[in-house]
């Protein structure tokens, strides 16, 4: 297969099949190449949810390990993927492109799924059963170091692959389509709807289906129907091999995030240059040169050195004006994005203490049928798949009315919305914990596990608006051919989440000397802990709020530019005629 090459800008890509050759639309992409690829964005998701949301109620019940403990292990383990999720990125750009990534990403998932599948179904991986372990909170061994390591092994191996899976599997899709052609790219608007839809199927089957596999038929069946559900996808996509449509690799962004800062560090020293426009490439420059975050211009100083030779004429290049631009765009949007992950800090939560509160509860739902604590999940999923389609039908069209936009709203205010859902959804969560502490302690009784629905519903909701927000505000506001990094600017945003309720979780622990967070929920304030979240969601919505009164958005930022262009073109002419 050859699929060797680089393309500076994304309009000159090329894209072959198999072989290395011309594309053949009639043969090749279309809905058969993005069909089979959206069985492995089906299974990834099948696989991760089927993990994420039911893997605290393992770790506390069968392995003995504190609520604090399991909560962090689940939070890095997410946290994880979604950072590797930039490595797969990069690996697609850089080097392997996006049908190779996605294969051997797979196959590692695969792997890990399996390993998974044997640490949760071998006896000797677990410590010996504990009865009533959360309430008697001692007296049950905790898991040993090697069952322990056997277990990260597994997670992080699945992680891995997740991440290269999720960074290149919609990408991969899209290529099948034709942009320039009016009815692929019809197609791909659909495509992109159906991928979602995938990724929602596949969440609810794992939420609901494998996570009560887990509960009540064993944890091997649940994480053995993954790793089959992994290893078939990884066939089905090998076995569309000659029907898919390849783009060649351009290069990864990072590379060139990576050397503007470099230079700027490295010729710090060196003087500005009298006038702009003798830096790299300042006529030739495809985005107008701006005074802000002028420290990176000295990327694009030609310092003369030594050019004895073309090996040290290349060491010595400098970036170009376009460059430095470009990579300015990106730190423009840092401020945004730090403070788009406490969003996922909260969210992080539906995944750890709200499944583990669930546990405590009444699930009784008919006869001696229990509802799965894991399973509760359901409701965020199904009030997401909700708000996106009123979005689309109701919500958007409304404020389009009203604000005279054809978005209805803006990504900030997507983002806003939010904000404001998730840091309400800590107010109730911490409400109800009390509640459900109080008839647990005080009256020796437990209310119904749906008492826990409205803070999934919440964080759906707001989930519906940020998810789309965000990854609509990185896209759009960082450099054009940049997509994939800004994509993975987005990905960090989750990464950051994760780890960031890691953090709160472990300095929580060590503050309060593990009062608030009690392996018996019973006897700690967990309500303590939400409502902290939810003061600081408060503190980040406000700064939030002043970031996004202040920026620019791109498109009114390069009218700015073309006014001002002509404006110094007036000038000049009117010089002249002086």
């Amino acid at each position: 297969m050859v699929l060797a090459g680089a393309c500076s800008k994304e309009e000159n890509v090329l894209v072959v099949d198999y072989k290395g050759d011309p594309v053949d639309k009639t043969k090749t992409g279309g809905w058969l190449g993005a069909g089979l690829i959206l069985g492995t964005e089906l299974a990834e998701r099948m696989c991760v949810m089927g993990i994420a949301m039911n893997l605290v109620t393992y770790l506390v019940g069968d392995l003995h390990l504190s609520n604090s403990q399991s909560a962090t292990v689940v939070t890095n383990f997410m946290g994880t993927l979604n950072l590797l999720a930039l490595l797969g990125g990069f690996l697609a750009d850089a080097k392997f492109g996006r049908f190779l990534t996605v294969a051997i990403f797979s196959m590692i998932a695969a792997l890990g799924a399996t390993l998974l599948t044997i640490s949760t179904s071998v006896k000797n991986m677990q410590p010996p059963p504990c009865d009533n372990f959360r309430l008697m909170q001692h007296g049950c061994i905790p898991a040993s170091g090697g069952q322990l390591a056997m277990l990260y092994a597994s997670l992080y191996t699945i992680a891995l692959g997740a991440g290269g899976i999720k960074s290149n599997c919609s990408g991969f899709g899209s290529d099948q389509f034709d942009p320039k052609d009016p009815k692929e790219e019809k197609a791909m608007i659909f495509f992109f709807n159906r991928f979602y839809f995938c990724i929602s199927i596949g969440s609810l089957f794992a939420v609901t289906v494998l996570v009560y596999l887990q509960d009540n038929v064993g944890r091997g069946w649940g994480y053995g129907i993954s790793a089959v559900a992994m290893a078939l996808s990884v066939m089905v996509l090998v076995a569309g091999t000659p029907k898919y449509r390849y783009r060649v690799p351009e290069g990864s962004p990072l590379t060139v995030i990576w050397k503007v800062l470099y230079l700027a560090f490295k010729q710090r020293k060196v003087a500005y240059p009298n006038d702009p426009n003798e830096l790299e490439g300042y006529f030739t420059a495809n985005v107008a040169h701006t005074e802000k975050f002028r420290c990176l211009d000295k990327a694009a100083i030609s310092v003369v050195g030594n050019r004895s030779s073309p090996e040290k004429q290349s060491e010595k290049r400098s970036s170009t004006v376009t460059e430095v631009e470009e990579v300015k765009m990106v730190v423009k949007l840092l401020p945004i994005w730090a403070t788009c992950i406490l969003f996922w800090t909260i969210y992080s939560q539906m995944t750890t203490f709200s499944v583990e509160q669930a546990t405590y509860m009444d699930r009784r739902i008919t006869g001696s049928f229990l509802f799965p604590s894991g399973s509760l999940s359901v409701f965020l999923f199904i009030t997401i798949l909700t708000f996106t389609s009123l979005n689309e039908k109701l919500l958007v069209p409304i404020a389009g009315r009203i604000t005279h936009n054809p978005q209805g709203i803006t990504s900030l205010q997507r983002i806003a919305v939010g904000l404001f859902f998730s840091m309400l959804a800590m107010a109730v969560s911490a409400i109800v914990e009390k509640k459900r502490r109080d008839a647990s302690n005080n009256e020796n009784n437990s209310i119904s596990v749906f008492w826990l629905v409205p803070q999934f519903f919440l964080v759906g909701a707001g989930e519906a608006f940020a998810y789309v927000g965000q990854l609509e505000f990185f896209i759009r506001e960082g450099p054009a051919w940049m997509k994939s990094m800004s994509t993975g600017l987005f990905l960090a945003t989750v990464s950051m989440g994760f780890f960031f309720s890691s953090l709160l979780v472990t300095l929580v622990d060590k503050v309060t000397k593990r009062t608030w967070i009690t392996n018996n929920l019973n006897k700690g304030r967990l309500d303590y802990f939400y409502w902290m979240l939810a003061i600081l969601g408060a503190v980040n919505f406000a700064v939030f709020l002043v970031l996004a009164r202040r920026h620019e958005y791109k498109v009114e930022r390069e009218i700015q530019e073309i006014e001002l262009k002509d404006d110094k073109v007036e000038e000049a002419v009117k010089g002249m005629d002086v």
